[in-house]
């Protein structure tokens, strides 16, 4: 999608503090961390809401979800938690419509979020 700011991450059109990429992900750095490690962490495929996946999405999905596991050990999170979270819609609190998952740790995390 020509307007989308990750898409143009994935591209290298704006740059971003790489943390993990491999064929079909791509996770960074987030411009305004909610605590010391706040990853995002997007596929390649453009894909603007969870309610836009696609059933042959699936396993992207799975590794979208396991790279959180390889993101926070490398960040040191493993042993003492983190969180991962996925917005959906403006209601759910998305803003950059292209699916993401935001990888938040390193301070103690309260419940309910937000």
């Amino acid at each position: 999608m020509q307007d989308c700011i990750f898409c143009k991450i994935v591209n290298g059109e704006i740059p971003s503090t790489k943390v993990f990429e491999n064929d079909e992900l791509v996770a960074f750095e987030d411009l305004n961390p909610v605590a010391p490690v706040h990853v995002l962490v997007i596929p390649k495929k453009h894909i603007a809401t969870l309610n836009d996946a696609a059933e042959d999405d699936e396993g992207l999905l799975g590794r979208l979800l396991l790279s959180a596991k390889t993101i926070a050990r490398e960040k040191g999170l493993s042993e003492k938690g983190y969180r991962t979270v996925f917005n959906t819609m403006r209601g759910g609190g998305q803003v950059v419509f292209h699916i993401h998952m935001h990888v938040i740790g390193g301070r103690p995390l309260e419940w309910p979020p937000g």
